[in-house]
């Protein structure tokens, strides 16, 4: 967990939202700290830093962690495919990049119309 916080730290400045959030998503998974509970924390997590990281939290009326469960499928193999990268090398977080690029426009695209303001 030290180097998950210290290599987000280290990194905060200069990298994408997107793509540190991924680790964060995506490392939180592969170290499994907790007895339950694990991937909703990883989720949330992932959430936290993309918003902070994008200076608010993001519209939309369905949010990111539930737009990951949804697409639950195609969210573990990406999680696989970027353990294997780990073992077979290079490391490579795309697979989460581009689902989460993906969820996070579809979030972005389900903002609810502005209001209208009544006639008096």
């Amino acid at each position: 967990m030290d180097d998950l916080v210290n290599m987000v730290n280290r990194n905060w400045e200069q990298s994408d939202p997107v793509a540190l959030s991924a680790y964060v998503l995506w490392r939180l998974n592969h170290i499994h700290p907790f007895i339950n509970g694990n991937g909703r924390t990883a989720r949330a997590a992932c959430y936290f830093v993309l918003c902070v990281k994008s200076g608010s939290w993001l519209p939309g009326t369905t949010i990111l962690p539930e737009l990951i469960c949804r697409d639950r499928d195609e969210y573990v193999v990406a999680l696989q495919r970027v353990d294997e990268s780990l073992t077979q090398g290079p490391f490579d977080l795309s697979p989460l990049h581009e689902l989460l690029s993906k969820l996070i426009t579809e979030q972005l695209s389900t903002q609810h119309p502005p209001a209208e303001n009544p006639q008096d």
